[in-house]
């Protein structure tokens, strides 16, 4: 079959789409009716430079395949690929690109756009790092066009070498300028792809959250995005790398490269596997010198990137943007594996699990145990050990302090379900995002039917309405109350998804008083 649409320069053809950008012409495929446009450059740039607009092109260029991920210093290996199945795509510096779900190329249908930003810090990961990140499902089942992100990471996108000239003014904050560059070319060529240019919400996970937060801070991106959903990630702050860190940083991979600065543009010819080891050196010098540890990411320069919001105070742009934003019951503290000996944690005794409990928390035990019950009625008290908290702390002064703005709304969430798996697991982090995508059935150990599948439609229905409306509400959604300075409403995505009112105050107030350690807990033994 031939169909061609004259006004919008569209030829379908046997299970391929072809769309007219800006720049060009792009070639994607049709996946049971959802067209799907994968690698498509949004920008170039040259090593340690801005970004900038692709070149227009005659003909026809195919985006049919996943482009190039940014090289990584080192790749994280995934400690459970079953509950957080990845794909490892190829790497290489020219890394500026993003894929596109959408179930409409006509440029009147105005769809909301999701712009999903990967977690993996601001060091590793991609756009298509998770089987999770893939967007079919949720344009389809949402009516929305998906957009995921690939942009320079680590020593290639947050090496500050400003005070090496001009040119590299910004080059502490070039993986930031990608994603602005990525917003200016959504903006410029959605409507192609049925979105609307002027319903752009950016959302993201751990270092995708981080991402979100730094963007609501800079003045280059304003404009190009009307919603902004963190996810387990961007509200903690004392993590920011100002001026002074970056340059000596700077300075060390210099040393390690044995290049002067007078000739600093030999750095533009280092192959990449040099240049990682400079970053590593660069890192356990700067440990060493300042007594923490060191991450790459976003340099606050004060006009580039502004600070973090809880810093510095939130820019007065982020007034009106509907905020979202939320943590996993488990994060980073979850029970993949259990104690040697022990089984399931849904399996101990009474009497180990009081060990347990005791062993870590001493006579506040007692206290805690009361505040947990209090707070989720339904859950095994053991799972104080595997609890989050200073991520919960930080989701909820993020959002007082953008609701005090007085301006858009702010809504604040935690993700509490427990997979099925392993005898019964804490939420982790990275759980509620497969819910998100409509793509929970790729978690086969932790499908759990009829739950699974109420769970994702009201989690998704969520971050839907949240992209169409700037707010959450509406359909299978339960009535979610906006967070106030004072009013701490939050939405529990479980079993039973329900609205609360402070439900955790007491345990919160309770658990800075000690300190659990995962690792010592592990290797604990009966």
């Amino acid at each position: 079959m031939y169909v061609r649409k004259l006004k919008k320069q569209v030829i379908c053809d046997y299970g391929q789409a072809e769309v007219k950008t800006r720049e060009g012409i792009l070639r994607g495929v049709i996946s049971d009716g959802t067209f799907v446009f994968r690698g498509v450059d949004y920008a170039k740039a040259e090593r340690f430079g801005m970004p900038k607009p692709v070149e227009p092109w005659e003909g026809v260029k195919e985006a049919i395949v996943y482009g190039f991920c940014c090289p990584e210093i080192f790749t994280p290996v995934p400690h459970d690929q079953f509950n957080v199945p990845h794909y490892f795509g190829v790497q290489g510096e020219d890394c500026q690109n993003l894929n596109i779900w959408t179930n409409s190329i006509d440029e009147n249908a105005k769809k909301p756009v999701m712009v999903w930003l990967h977690g993996g810090g601001y060091f590793s990961g991609s756009g298509i790092e998770h089987y999770a990140y893939d967007g079919e499902n949720l344009a389809k089942e949402g009516d929305v066009v998906v957009v995921t992100v690939t942009h320079r990471l680590n020593i290639l996108g947050f090496l500050d070498l400003s005070a090496y000239g001009e040119e590299y003014k910004n080059s502490g904050n070039l993986g930031m300028a990608d994603l602005v560059a990525a917003l200016e070319w959504v903006k410029n060529n959605i409507a192609a792809f049925g979105g609307d240019p002027e319903n752009v919400m950016i959302f993201g996970q751990s270092g995708g959250g981080g991402k979100v937060a730094t963007l609501l801070q800079m003045p280059a991106a304003d404009g190009l995005y009307k919603k902004a959903v963190l996810q387990s990630g961007g509200m903690t702050k004392g993590r920011e790398i100002t001026k002074e860190i970056a340059k000596r940083t700077a300075e060390l991979v210099l040393e390690y490269l044995k290049i002067e600065p007078e000739n600093i543009g030999k750095i533009k010819e280092v192959c990449y596997d040099e240049l990682a080891e400079a970053a590593n050196f660069a890192q356990q010098q700067m440990e060493k010198e300042t007594g923490r540890r060191m991450m790459w990411g976003p340099v606050c320069d004060g006009e580039y990137y502004m600070g973090h919001p809880l810093e510095v105070g939130f820019r007065e742009t982020a007034k009106n943007i509907p905020n979202l934003c939320g943590t996993v019951l488990g994060e980073f503290m979850n029970n993949f594996a259990s104690p040697k000996g022990e089984g399931s944690k849904n399996s101990w005794t009474e009497a180990y699990k009081k060990e347990m409990l005791e062993s870590y928390f001493g006579e506040k035990t007692e206290d805690l145990e009361k505040a947990f019950i209090a707070a989720y009625p339904e859950k095994n008290t053991a799972d104080l050990l595997f609890m989050d908290i200073s991520g919960r702390k930080a989701a909820l002064e993020f959002a007082r302090a953008h609701s005090k703005m007085g301006g858009a709304p702010t809504f604040n969430y935690i993700f509490t379900w427990e997979s099925q798996f392993n005898g019964g697991t804490v939420a982790w982090h990275n759980a509620e995002i497969p819910y998100i995508f409509r793509n929970a059935d790729y978690l086969e150990p932790s499908f759990t039917p009829g739950e699974t599948e109420a769970l994702q439609e009201i989690v998704s229905s969520s971050w839907v309405n949240f992209a169409k409306n700037g707010d959450p509400n509406g359909g299978v959604v339960p009535e979610w109350k906006a967070i106030t300075e004072n009013e701490n409403y939050t939405m529990i995505f479980d079993r039973e998804s329900k609205l609360a009112l402070a439900h955790d105050a007491d345990l919160l107030s309770l658990m800075p008083e000690v300190t659990v350690s995962l690792a010592g807990l592990m290797g604990k033994k009966k």
